[in-house]
Order: C-alpha cells, then structure tokens, then sequence
C-alpha cells in the first residue's frame, strides 16, 4: 500500500515542472506502458503501471483544463453559471467567483470558476443561478522572479478565467443555506470590535478583515490562524469528539462505545468544512482528519508516514491541480515537518504527558515549525519575522483553546440557543481575540526580506536534526559542516555576468532596471491604483529576491504608468537619488547630462533642456553603456522626438538594445529612428489585454524587416538581459526562467491583443 501512494505521488510530480503537457503520442506510450505493466504481474512493473497511469491521469486533468480555456475564451458565450462568492455587502462594486455549469446549452463537466465585477451590494448572494451573456478571458499573470504566481495559483483553483458581463437574468433566486446562516451572523456580530476576524474563523470569510491587520498578522506568522485548514478542522473534531464524550457520561454504560464520539467527530469537522465553504485547505485538512478517523474506527493501526504517505496519494488523484497550489504543499510539509520532529528530535520521557510540563512540550512542537518551515517560508513569503515564535506561542494556544470553540458554538446555536446565550458567546470569542492581538502586537518586529541565496541555508535545520541524531555532527563535525558549507556556496554560486538589465513585467508601464554588483539603477517605476502600485507588486519583489540595493531612480516622464510607483520605491529606498526631465527635478536628466555609475556609463540624450511638465515627447533617453554593448531607454518618446534625435545624434545613437519607444505604439519606432539605433535586439513593455492593442502589428513588423529581434513582456514575462565580457543574452521567464506548462498564454492568441 504504501508503495502504491509513493508510485501514485511520483506520478503527479513532473505537473510541476514540465515545460508542456506530454502530447498525443507520448501519452499513447505511457498508456502502452501501463497495460504492459500490468500484464507483466511483477511487482515493480505493477508500480511502474500505476506511475504512468498517475502521470496519465494527471495530464489529462491538465489538457482538460486548457481546452476548457481555450474554448470559453472564443467569443461571448451564453452561460448557466452558480454563484459562489458570499456577498458580504462591504461595498458597491465586488470580484464574483462563478462555477459554470453550462455553456450555450451544453452541460460543462468538470466545471470551472470565472471571476467577474458586479456592480451593486444587493445585485447578488451565493447559492444564486443565474443566465449570462459574456466575454471570458483567460488568466494572464504578470511573471517576474520574487513575484506571486497569480497564472498557477489559477489553474490550482481551477479559476482559470476572467469575465465582462453584458447581461444576466436571475434563474433561481435563492440564496444558499450558508449565504443566509453568514448574513444572520455577521449582523450578530457586527458591533464586536474583532467581527471581521470571527467571520474569518467561523466561515473562511476573510474579505472584511482591514489591510493593516492582515499585514500584521502576515508579518507576525499567525496569519495561518485565520486561514481555515487542519488545525482549525482538527480543533473541530476534537471539540465534537469531547461533546461526545461527555454526552456518552450522561447515559446508560452500554451506550459508553469508542466508535460514537468518532462518528460525532467527523460530523463537526465535515460541518465546519461546509461553513468554511468548502475551500481547498480545509478540504484536504477533512480528508485527512476523515482517513484518521476512518483508521480509529476500524481500529487499525499505523505509522504516522503512512498515513501521510496515503492522505497526499488521496488528495492528489482527487484533484491533481492541487499540485500546482502553495497551500497544498504548505499543508504537506507542515503535517511531515511535525512527523520528523517528534521523530528525529523528542523531548525526554521523563517530560511525560503532565500539566506542569505543557508550555515546555507547546515551545518544543513550535521551535520545530519555526525551523522546519523555513525553507517554505523563505519560498512562498519571501521572508521571516524573527519575533514570530514568540508570536505563535502566545496567539495560537488562545486561539485554538478558546476562540475556535466559542466560534464553533456560536454558529452552532445560532437559531437554536437563547439569543442571550449566543450574543455571550460571541462576546466572549471577541474578547480572546483582543487577548490575542494584544499579544501579538508586543511581538510585531521588523519584517525580513530574504532573498533567493538564503533558500539553501533555510535547509540546514533538517541537515542538522538528521546529522546529529544520526550521529554524524559528533563523530565528523568538520566533514558535516563543509558539506553544508560547499552546498550553500554551490547553490548561490554567481553566474559571472558583468550586468544585467531586467525589463519588469508590470502590465501596461515600465519599469527597467539595471544592475551590478548587488546594486541597482531604476528607469521608471510603473503604474499604480487604488490600493497598489506596480512597485509593490513587482519591483520591489523582484529587488529583494536577488537582494538589489536601489542607488537611483530616473523617471522618464510624468505620466502613471511610468512614475506611478515612485512614492513606494523611494519609501523603501529613501537614500536612492532621482533624476527627471522637469526643472524641479533634484538631479537634471537631459541632453548634454553624463554620470558614471559602477563602470557603466549614462549618457542622457533627450529633451533637449529640462521643462515645466514631461509628456511623450519629453521622455528622458539615456544610453547605458559598458564600452562593449549598450542599452538605449527610450520612455514613451514618439514620432517628433525620434527625427530630432536622428538629426542630433545620428550614428552615436548605435546601440546593442532598444527598450521599444511608447510600448510598441504605431506613433513611435520610426523607419529612420530604427536605422539610426541599429539594435540587436528590442524589447517591449505592454499588458497582453490592453485596449490600445500594443505593440501595434505594424511596429513589430518594421522590426522584422530591419532584421531586430523582438520579444516583450506581453509574450515573456520579466525579461533579463545579461552581459558578458565578449557576448550578452536574454532570458524571459515564460521561456528560459521558469519555463512551465502553466506559465503558457492561455486561450485563444490575438484576443483583444
């Protein structure tokens, strides 16, 4: 059994890291091999057999998933879709996740999830169908290194699609059981200083909570307290298998079995998986906790690796997109992180099982999540709080004792118990939670960015619990330690590349950045929004993956797109200095400027002289240069300014790369201009859904016809060039970085392009 699970589990793994699904033929290969594996009897073939048979299954989930895509994305569609979001009425205009069921008539299996913006508070409720006509688009992420994986997490979803409503009629009107039971208690709750976080533990609703305090509790490791998975589902077995018991003690000793608190237990926990929504962690959290279960009542007996070996066997051919997802595996390395302490690093006997010793065996487990869960803290957050221990020791034992409980009982007796009671109940729940914060915020440290060269060194907790129990640390420190050492040192080996120039992926915008030397110059920061900038969500990032310090900032001209995160770029780098065009500017960045920055030279070329305002045509050009090659950054300049230049510059203009003037705009890129630059290669920023439809097909067929490779970040994502002493190349992360079969543009090519 337990080597079926591992055959099963290897099965799934290429998912993550194949370029592209396996076509027809290899598929056809693997479904040979599988009928030969299981024709040949043999127990190895028999394992082989079902690894194939795995990887089939898996792939066909995939294909599955990108034809369904494919299709939905081919013109307006008229859909029979079920609303999934819960309206929670917190403001006029809201992001609604849809499953469809049908699609122009046609019954959609399995179905998929769109999200869409309906206008009004009271325009819909989960639990409602309804008949639309829309445009669906398929996920686009903006890919950069350090960055969130919007295009994966997706796919991991099964959310694979965007949508613009043009109308919708009501089919069934109803609102869900859960719909209604939420909006009774949120009104309950409503004047309770910590209402939004109870929402968030009784039903996985998180959408109330303020940005300060999800910050705070991200910064502070305790965001996974509001996050409903396994220890909140196995907070609500225990609590149903102690109701019970002690309801068992009111009754007649034949009554006194061991299987009924089981049974009542996995009723509580099925429960709250339906109030959290059915979300994918606290799924696999009850399928898990329902395996357990299942084992107890059938009084069978195993190691606790097996029963994780058979939980992630389960969950994985259940759904195997829950292999692209960060919580999946966040859910699996912190089940197997807590089976290798216990294992690999107890506490004495002589610690037992008494009161007196809890807060020691509650440091114990926690100092071995802090060490264990580094390495994937380090690879999905990018960073640690050093206090967060501290944090975890206080908060969770008070969450996981009294809060969850009190949550539980509130929902529970809602509608059933006296109102008094329930009002008491949460009342009291609100108060725990404040005990909490008040802690917390005690230990609300400075956060740690870390960077890609610290993700070898997070792994050497596991080296160091496995060699010392081992023995090795005692009987060969030296050799273990330059193990370590050589490992660490390989894994962030430098590439000898002399600089870099990163095009960042920021949609519509652009921002470049050049390096050296573990330093950074910064042209243009991209756009911002409501709630956001471009520099928050890609830049900074992507500088502190790889552990850039930003030296300066130029800003080519005035509009958003290009200076729009520039407040959060000089609040995360106030000593960086800033050039302009504009006469206010602290440093000038106009014709006849020139610096020297790390043995690169910056020449600036346009505008002739510094302005009261910077349009288009009064970009700021710079030409960086190592003597070898040469990169020309152009800002949106268009038509007019290209033939001045030409007429100043001429020949000097001669470059290795051209950043592409105004995204690729038919106003910009000149014949002359293109013939003066002579570029290698030219590299374009632009949004693949964009309403100016940029880069024009005009423009990258100018670049054709004078023979200029083209790539953009539309196509490629975050696009890196790296220089050499004697020759450069570029890499884009849907290519080179982080070459995957979800990374691809989905649906159909050219819409709205």
């Amino acid at each position: 059994m337990d080597e079926i699970a591992l055959a099963a589990i290897a099965g799934m793994l290429p998912l993550i890291l194949l370029p592209q699904l396996p076509g027809f033929y290899i598929c056809l290969l693997m479904a040979i091999g599988t009928i030969a594996g299981c024709w040949l009897n043999h127990k190895l073939s028999l394992l082989a057999a079902i690894l194939l048979l795995s990887m089939l299954w898996g792939t066909h989930n995939g294909h599955s998933l990108l034809k369904q895509t494919e299709s939905l994305s081919l013109g307006k569609k008229e859909l029979i879709a079920e609303i999934k979001t819960i309206n929670l009425h917190q403001s006029d205009s809201q992001l609604v996740t849809s499953k469809i069921e049908h699609v122009d008539g046609e019954l959609l299996f399995p179905p998929v999830y769109f999200r869409s913006r309906w206008e009004g508070q009271e325009s819909y409720c989960a639990g409602q169908k309804w008949q639309l006509n829309a445009n669906l688009r398929p996920v686009h992420a903006l890919l950069n290194e350090g960055g969130f994986d919007s295009q994966r997490w997706a796919l991991a979803n099964r959310w694979p699609l965007t949508g613009r409503i043009s109308s919708k009629t009501v089919i069934n009107a109803e609102c869900s059981l859960r719909q209604r039971l939420i909006t009774h208690v949120q009104q309950a709750i409503a004047p309770l200083d910590n209402g939004a976080v109870l929402m968030a533990l009784a039903f996985g609703e998180k959408g109330l909570i303020k940005p300060e305090d999800k910050l705070l509790m991200q910064r502070t490791g305790i965001a996974h307290l509001i996050a409903i998975s396994g220890l909140h589902i196995g907070i609500a077995a225990w609590f149903g298998y102690l109701l019970a018991r002690g309801l068992q003690y009111c009754l007649p000793l034949k009554y006194m079995d061991y299987r009924f608190p089981l049974i009542i237990s996995e009723l509580t926990l099925l429960t709250y998986t339906w109030l959290a929504g059915g979300n994918a962690p606290a799924v696999r959290a009850a399928v898990a906790l329902s395996l357990w279960l299942l084992l107890r009542f059938m009084r069978v007996k195993c190691h606790p690796w097996q029963i994780w070996l058979w939980c992630v066997a389960l969950l994985l051919m259940s759904d195997p997109m829950s292999i692209l997802s960060d919580s999946f595996w966040l859910s699996c390395f912190a089940v197997a992180a807590l089976i290798f302490w216990f294992q690999w690093a107890p506490l004495p006997k002589r610690v037992g099982h008494s009161w007196r010793w809890a807060v020691l065996r509650w440091a114990h487990l926690q100092l071995g999540m802090t060490i264990l869960l580094l390495p994937i803290q380090v690879g999905l957050f990018h960073g640690v709080n050093l206090a967060s221990f501290a944090a975890n020791m206080w908060a969770v034992p008070i969450v996981s004792l009294s809060t969850v409980p009190l949550v539980l009982l509130g929902v529970m007796g809602t509608g059933i118990l006296p109102a008094l009671i329930t009002e008491k109940t949460w009342f009291i729940a609100d108060q725990s939670l404040s005990l909490a914060f008040w802690g917390v915020k005690r230990f609300a440290g400075e956060w740690f960015y870390l960077s890609e060269a610290t993700v070898a060194l997070s792994l050497v907790g596991w080296g160091s619990v496995m060699a010392w129990r081992l023995g090795w640390l005692s009987m060969f420190p030296a050799t273990v330690i330059g193990v370590f050492s050589v490992l660490i040192v390989w894994f962030n080996r430098a590439e000898g590349e002399k600089w870099r120039v990163d095009m960042v992926d920021v949609g519509h915008g652009l921002a470049v950045l050049i390096s050296k030397n573990g330093k950074g110059v910064l042209y243009d920061t991209g756009n911002r929004w409501e709630r956001g900038s471009a520099a928050e969500m890609n830049i900074l990032p992507l500088m502190r993956w790889r552990n850039i310090q930003l030296e300066q900032i130029i800003i080519s001209h005035a509009h958003a797109d290009h200076r729009g995160g520039l407040d959060a770029m000089r609040k995360a780098f106030p000593l960086a200095t800033l050039r302009e065009s504009t006469v206010d500017s602290p440093l000038p960045c106009h014709a006849g400027v020139s610096w020297q920055w790390q043995g690169l030279s910056f020449t600036a070329l346009w505008p002739e002289k510094a302005g009261v305002i910077s349009e288009n045509d009064d970009s700021c050009v710079v030409r960086v240069s190592d003597g070898n090659f040469s990169v020309l950054l152009t800002g949106d300049i268009e038509t007019a300014a290209e033939r001045k230049i030409v007429s100043i510059y001429r020949g000097a203009l001669q470059s290795t790369i051209l950043q592409v003037p105004h995204h690729g705009s038919n106003t910009s890129s000149t014949p002359p201009f293109l013939r003066a630059v002579a570029p290698e290669l030219a590299i374009s920023s632009s949004s693949r859904f964009n309403k100016w439809h940029l880069p024009a097909q005009k423009v990258m067929a100018r670049y054709r016809n004078a023979k200029v490779a083209w790539r953009d970040t539309s196509r490629s994502g975050q696009l890196s060039v790296h220089f050499y002493d004697k020759y450069w190349r570029i890499n884009g992360f849907r290519e080179q970085i982080f070459p995957r079969w979800y990374h691809r543009r989905f649906g159909v090519s050219g819409d709205n392009e």
